[in-house]
């Protein structure tokens, strides 16, 4: 995972000078301690005793993601295609990340697409590539770029398509708690951006 926290002496200062190193384990329960208590409770209360380690545990999960190589992942490709240079498609790739804001969750899911120039990736790659992204701080709008980027970058694709719709916990359980509102994203390049009818056909097959 990057680096998260600064010089203890410096926090609450110039963050741009100060140089980031990630807390140890005990910081980040004594953090969770002291959260719990600023909510309201006793973090020495039977049922919170194990809780600020368990919630160490989940972030360890929910952000496992900056951790992760999305070049690396889509570094193996296949050129035996017998000529296929159609679209490849995945719908349906759950997405579970959570907002920088508020870092509430935001759930949905992603669809992701691209044209082939000669090779091909294994299929499991690219969930994976949305995962990496997925779980860490972020934005919508930044997490569907960053998808399609890797993809870009790494396939040497003639054009790719990202879409993801998410339901925002930001919206749905705080501020004005308006539910199942699903905020949608998306990104073209290449072939989609240009050629109306693939893209389209991308967005038909994304809402089928």
């Amino acid at each position: 995972m990057d680096a998260l926290t600064g010089d203890r002496s410096e926090m609450g200062g110039d963050i741009a000078a100060t140089e980031w190193v990630r807390p140890s384990r005990e910081e980040a329960l004594a953090a969770v301690r002291t959260l719990i208590a600023w909510a309201g409770d006793d973090p020495r209360r039977e049922g919170l005793l194990d809780t600020p380690a368990r919630v160490a545990d989940a972030f360890g999960e929910w952000f496992d993601g900056y951790g992760g190589d999305a070049a690396a992942e889509l570094s193996r490709t296949f050129e035996d295609v017998q000529g296929y240079d159609d679209m490849v498609l995945l719908s349906g790739i759950e997405v579970e990340s959570h907002c920088e804001h508020h870092m509430a969750p935001f759930i949905g899911k992603a669809t992701v697409a691209y044209m082939p120039r000669g090779k091909v990736v294994g299929l499991s790659k690219l969930a994976r590539v949305v995962d990496i992204f997925a779980h860490r701080l972020q934005t919508q709008e930044t997490l569907t770029r960053q998808i399609a980027d890797a993809m870009g970058e790494s396939l040497d694709a003639s054009g790719v398509a990202v879409l993801i719709s998410a339901e925002h916990h930001c919206i749905s359980t705080r501020g004005v708690r308006h539910r199942h509102v699903d905020t949608v994203t998306t990104t073209f390049t290449g072939l989609f951006k240009s050629d109306a009818d693939l893209r389209a056909r991308f967005i038909a097959l994304a809402k089928s």
